[in-house]
C-alpha cells in the first residue's frame, strides 16, 4: 500500500470516529472501538465468501457425521484460513436484519461472537470487544458504525479488491496493518494530549534489518526456518522476514519452511498481530501474551533468526521482583559468567538500571541462540536500540557486564548507526546491533562500525516526527559496507563510514585513583583567637569573653 492509499484509508476510519462515535466516547476512547473494529471486519470480510460452504461443513459434520466436536481442521480447509465463524451471521448479514430492537441485536452478534474459533475469541476477549458493542448498542450508534465498516468503499483485506466505481482498491498487509495501528493510535493520543505512543519500525528498516540478518548466510539456509522477535508488536518485522525468505523475486529465493515466533505485553497489538498470524496460515499459538520480561518464554527452543526493536527508556521495575531477589539475580537469562581479572570464571550481575531495560531483550534474544551443534550457522540477531545501550552503565554495573558478555563472547558483528527522525514517534538517534555466535572468517575478533546517519532522502511531508526515509540505494551500501567488513572514509558529509575495531578495544575496567589528604593552615593571631569558643556556641561564648574577659574560664572555681 503506498502513501497515498494509507492517508486515505486512515482518513476514511478516523471519520467513523468523528461521525459515530463523537457524543457517545469522549476522543481519548475512540481507539477502543476503532481498533477492535478494524481488525473484526479484517477478519470477517475474509470468511464472507466461504460462509455458505462452512455452513454446510458444520451440518455434515453434526447430522451426518455425529460429530460431537467440530474437525477443525476440515473447517480451515473450507475457508482457507486458519480461523472460522460456524454462526449463520457475518458482519453485513447483521446489518441487513438491524432493526430498533436492541435486545435482538445483541443477541445476533454474541451469536455471530460465540461462532469463533477459540483464537479469534481470545482477540475479541482481549479488546473487550462485547462490552463496547453492548455500550455502542445502548446508545444506538452501533448500526452507522457497521455500515461505515462494511461500506464497499474500504478494503482491510490482504487481497485487492473493486470498488463499486471500478476503481482498485490496494490490499492492507500486515505491516500496512501496522502502519494504520500507528498512525490511528498517534492521532488518537494527540487528541487526548497524551505521549504518541510505540515506536512502530518503519518498513525500509525492517527491510535492512532482515537483509543484514538472512543475507551473509543466504547459501546456508536450512529447510526449516524459525524466526523470534520477543517484543513483536502487530508481528511486522516477522511477517516482513517471512516475506523475505520465500519472495520468488527476491534475493534468496528461498522455499525454506519459515515458523514465527513472538510475545506483545500489549493486548490490542496482541490482537493485531494475532489476527494477521492466522490470515497468513501461521501458527498463533506461537504468539504468546505478556511480558517477555518476567516469564521466560520458548525457554527450551533455540531460533535462527531474532529480530526486535525492544522498548528503550522504559522502566521494567514491575518486572524485577520475577529477576531478582534481593542481590540474587532468580532469572537465568540474566546471570552472566565473566572472567576477572585474574582470568578466573565469576558470575556477574545481568540486570542494567530499572529505568531502562532494553538491553534485556537483546539478552533474551542471545540466550535463545542456537548451539552450532544444533545449526551450521548458529543463530543470527539484528536489534534496535538508542544510545543508552552503547554508553551507560559504569564498568561492573548490568549494562556494562552486558556489554562485556556479548564483546568478549564475540558475539557483534556490526553496529549501525541510523539517521535521525526515521521513525514515525520519535525523533533520537538509534542504532542496529547485529550479533552471531557464529562469524563469518576474517571477522572473527573484530566489530564493524558503520554510521549511516547522513544516508537518507527527506520526504515531501512528516509522517508524525519522520521526516526521512532509507531508499533501496542505501540499504544497499549498508550491506555492501558489511559485506566487505572493511574501512572506509568519507570525504562527503552525505558519504557513509565504516570502521573496524578489535573486541578488545571495547573494554574498559573502572579504577578509582586515591590521593593523598591535602590540609592548608595559617596560624594567625585572628584565627588563634576564634579557638577559644565552640563553634555551636560561638556567639554567645564570644559575646561573655568580651564582657567577663578570662574570668569566664576561671571564676567558676
Amino acid at each position: 500500500m503506498n502513501q497515498a492509499s494509507h492517508q486515505k484509508l486512515i482518513s476514511f476510519i478516523w471519520s467513523i470516529a468523528n461521525d459515530c462515535l463523537r457524543d457517545v466516547y469522549v476522543r481519548g476512547k475512540y481507539r477502543d472501538v476503532i481498533l477492535p473494529m478494524v481488525v473484526l471486519r479484517r477478519l470477517d470480510a475474509l470468511l464472507e465468501g466461504t460462509k455458505e460452504q462452512l455452513l454446510d461443513e458444520v451440518r455434515f459434520q453434526k447430522e451426518d457425521a455425529g460429530l460431537v466436536e467440530l474437525d477443525e481442521n476440515a473447517l480451515f480447509d473450507v475457508t482457507g484460513y486458519q480461523f472460522y465463524n460456524t454462526s449463520k451471521w457475518t458482519l453485513q448479514g447483521i446489518l441487513s436484519v438491524a432493526s430498533n430492537n436492541q435486545a435482538l441485536l445483541e443477541d445476533r452478534f454474541m451469536e455471530y461472537f460465540n461462532g469463533f474459533d477459540s483464537n479469534v475469541k481470545e482477540i475479541i476477549e482481549k479488546f473487550k470487544l462485547r462490552s463496547q458493542v453492548r455500550h455502542m448498542l445502548q446508545n444506538n450508534v452501533m448500526v452507522s458504525v457497521l455500515e461505515k465498516f462494511t461500506s464497499p468503499y474500504i478494503n482491510l483485506t490482504p487481497e485487492s479488491k473493486l470498488d463499486p466505481d471500478g476503481r482498485t482498491m490496494p490490499p492492507l498487509s500486515n505491516l500496512g496493518m501496522g502502519y494504520v495501528f500507528e498512525e490511528l493510535i498517534r492521532k488518537f493520543n494527540e487528541e487526548n494530549n497524551e505521549e504518541a505512543g510505540e515506536h512502530f519500525t518503519p518498513r525500509e528498516v525492517i527491510e535492512l534489518m532482515t537483509n543484514m540478518l538472512i543475507l551473509p548466510v543466504k547459501d546456508e539456509l536450512p529447510p526449516v526456518i524459525t524466526v523470534y522477535d520477543p517484543a513483536c508488536g502487530s508481528g511486522g518485522m516477522l511477517t516482513e522476514s517471512q516475506n523475505f525468505i520465500n519472495d520468488e523475486n527476491g534475493t534468496i529465493q528461498s522455499k525454506a519452511d519459515v515458523y514465527l515466533y513472538g510475545k506483545e505485553i500489549n493486548p490490542e497489538t496482541y490482537a493485531i498481530c494475532k489476527s494477521d498470524m492466522m490470515i497468513k496460515g501461521n501458527s498463533a499459538q506461537n504468539i504468546r501474551c505478556g511480558s517477555t520480561l518476567s516469564t521466560n518464554e520458548f525457554q527450551n527452543m533455540g531460533f535462527d533468526f531474532c529480530l526486535s526493536n525492544p522498548p528503550y527508556g522504559k522502566s521494567y521495575s514491575k518486572d524485577l521482583p520475577d529477576l531478582k531477589d534481593g542481590n540474587d539475580i532468580i532469572d537465568d537469562r540474566f546471570k552472566l559468567q565473566l572472567r576477572d581479572y585474574w582470568g578466573e570464571i565469576v558470575p556477574e550481575d545481568g540486570l542494567p538500571r530499572s529505568s531502562d531495560g532494553q538491553l534485556l531483550f537483546l539478552m533474551e534474544m542471545v540466550t535463545k541462540m542456537k548451539s552450532l551443534k544444533d545449526s551450521p550457522f548458529g543463530t543470527r540477531i539484528a536489534s534496535v536500540h538508542n544510545g543508552s545501550s552503547l554508553f551507560t552503565g559504569n564498568a561492573g554495573g548490568g549494562e556494562s557486564n552486558i556489554r562485556r558478555h556479548l564483546f568478549e563472547g564475540d558475539m557483534v558483528e556490526a553496529i549501525v548507526q541510523l539517521p535521525e527522525n526515521l521513525f514515525y514517534n520519535t525523533g533520537i538517534t538509534t542504532y542496529i546491533w547485529l550479533l552471531t555466535n557464529k562469524k563469518r572468517p576474517g571477522t572473527e575478533g573484530k566489530v564493524a562500525l558503520i554510521d549511516a546517519s547522513q544516508r537518507f532522502e527527506k520526504l515531501k511531508k512528516n509522517l508524525g516526527e519522520k521526516n526521512c526515509e532509507l531508499k533501496e540505494h542505501h540499504i544497499k551500501e549498508v550491506l555492501q559496507a558489511l559485506l566487505n567488513f572493511e574501512a572506509v572514509e568519507r570525504f562527503e558529509d552525505e558519504d557513509l563510514a565504516v570502521k573496524i575495531f578489535d573486541n578488545a578495544e571495547f573494554g574498559y575496567h573502572q579504577v578509582t585513583v586515591e590521593r593523598p589528604l591535602r590540609l592548608m593552615t595559617q596560624f594567625t593571631d585572628e584565627n588563634i583567637e576564634t579557638l577559644r569558643f565552640n563553634e555551636k556556641h560561638a556567639e554567645v561564648m564570644k559575646w561573655a569573653w568580651e564582657e567577663f574577659g578570662d574570668a569566664v574560664y576561671s571564676s567558676w572555681r
